[in-house]
């Protein structure tokens, strides 16, 4: 089985993976080849890879090829993609009960204290995983907004998938200031916000081809990209992220990544955050 996803992952090129043309250059960024690597390791170590494997028994019978079912994908469009109104109100409370680790101190603590939960507001920032090229991007920009998140009177924090040493490789090496990034190793932020997962949503969805209007953005913030920050589980690498704001513990902006490199709008949340335009 190992051997045919192998043969169709080289045979079909996911969407990160395009090598990118124009004129003036062509880029070729050195983390790209190791994606199919880690695509083939996370389904391997998948709790649901079981359902495709099984052990090696002689038999007679011909093999024949399986076509995929196909898989159905919504678009990340209009108020859908941004509106908190599918979410419980009780959401804010349900959050901040979540232990993640500060990547800067190491120590545990709970989403609640990180900011006032009656009147202070928060950007939570979910990224898809430390060893994520396009995550750096994100987090570089997210970086150079600190000033104007602060001006407004607004807590930024960065969650990734991962152990805090995997955070610290990335804090380290884009750089990216410790004291604002964490780490959920078990995806539990993640699980009860509905992020999406899995292997389509990482490697195929149409959503993934906004990065390229990026590209020189991406190629700046991993100059000193290392996939060593790639979290041991690579189950992890299927894991989507999302960008939501509170006030208190109310949740008044979701939007949920729809594929690799699918970030929020940073005026968008900008917006949200200094009141420039009124909350949906």
């Amino acid at each position: 089985m190992i051997q045919v996803l192998y043969k169709n992952a080289k045979q079909t090129t996911p969407p990160t993976c395009h090598v990118i043309s124009s004129s003036r250059h062509t880029i070729i960024s050195s983390f790209l080849p190791s994606m199919a690597t880690l695509a083939l390791n996370a389904v391997s170590t998948s709790p649901n890879f079981s359902r495709f494997s099984s052990p090696l028994v002689k038999t007679s019978l011909p093999l024949r090829r399986v076509r995929p079912s196909p898989v159905r994908i919504r678009a990340a469009v209009g108020p859908t993609a941004t509106s908190s109104s599918g979410f419980d109100e009780s959401i804010g409370d349900s959050v901040g009960q979540i232990s993640i680790f500060s990547a800067y101190s190491g120590e545990a603590v709970l989403i609640k204290d990180l900011w006032d939960q009656n009147q202070g507001v928060a950007v939570v920032a979910l990224l898809r995983h430390f060893g994520c090229p396009c995550c750096w991007e994100l987090a570089s920009v997210l970086r150079d907004s600190i000033s104007e998140f602060e001006s407004c009177g607004v807590k930024l924090i960065a969650i990734g998938v991962g152990t805090t040493d995997k955070a610290q490789i990335l804090a380290q090496r884009l750089p990216f200031p410790s004291e604002y990034l964490y780490a959920d190793p078990n995806r539990k932020a993640y699980d009860l916000l509905g992020l999406h997962y899995g292997f389509s949503r990482t490697f195929f969805n149409p959503a993934s081809t906004k990065i390229f209007s990026r590209f020189e953005s991406l190629k700046e913030a991993t100059k000193n990209y290392t996939i060593k920050a790639t979290p041991d589980n690579r189950a992890s690498v299927l894991q989507q992220g999302g960008m939501f704001v509170f006030k208190g513990k109310e949740l008044i902006y979701a939007r949920k990544d729809e594929g690799t490199g699918d970030h929020a709008p940073l005026n968008d949340v900008l917006n949200i955050c200094c009141n420039k335009v009124p909350v949906a």
